[in-house]
């Protein structure tokens, strides 16, 4: 893929009116870590291909929701959101797994950096929710060690998930096809806007190609 596909990808991504229209006019349910999100509609069809990065868009979803039990393990701790350390180890592995599958491990890093980045903007604006309105406080604190279990998992999955779409990743159509897997994926999952902007931000670097990125990863 060209640079201009991936200038493209962030116009569409990356802007406020792509971020629009990932939104549907289905309410996110009310919850402690939820606000409804505006009725906005959505393109009345999906992109064809779009289902070949389904797995990608979805899994990134479901990382995301982990967000919500990281930010509650360290509300109150004085535990920061950022966490170098844990970051490195994060793209460290992934690379690691790229390459044993055989899969572009600085690509692979470099979707795993807009996913922790993401995982952190959710994070960031709980806090502030959390902050501004102490009642929607989660009543119990997860253990920080178990939900890196299951982060663990995704990450493995979302490993397989880029090294298996190549062929999609790199395809003309990669970003509507992507524009459409990310909006089915907040609609049936019931995203709120803060999630949503979230699932924008995770998959920015997913269309492209290697010979495209720079040097660094990250």
């Amino acid at each position: 893929m060209v640079p201009h596909a991936r200038t493209s990808l962030r116009r569409l991504l990356i802007t406020g009116a792509a971020a629009t229209a990932l939104l549907t006019a289905v309410p996110a349910p009310a919850s402690a870590s939820a606000a409804p999100a505006p009725a906005v509609a959505l393109p009345a069809a999906t992109p064809r291909g779009a289902d070949a990065l389904r797995p990608l868009a979805a899994l990134s979803a479901r990382r995301l929701a982990t967000a919500d039990l990281v930010a509650a393990a360290k509300w109150g701790t004085g535990s920061p959101v950022d966490d170098p350390a844990r970051e490195q180890q994060v793209l460290d592995a992934v690379a690691r797994q790229a390459t044993e599958l055989g899969a572009d491990p600085r690509w692979t890093a470099r979707i795993f950096r807009d996913q922790i980045e993401a995982n952190k903007t959710v994070q960031r604006g709980l806090h502030r929710r959390w902050a501004a309105d102490p009642a929607q406080v989660p009543g119990e604190r997860p253990d920080l060690g178990e939900v890196r279990k299951e982060i663990n998992r995704v990450n493995d999955a979302l490993v397989r998930a880029i090294a298996a779409s190549g062929a999609a990743r790199t395809s003309p159509r990669c970003v509507p096809s992507l524009v459409g897997a990310a909006a089915d994926v907040r609609r049936e999952e019931r995203l709120d806007t803060l999630h949503t902007v979230a699932l924008v931000r995770s998959v920015r670097s997913v269309c492209g190609g290697p010979v495209s990125w720079p040097a660094q990863a990250s």
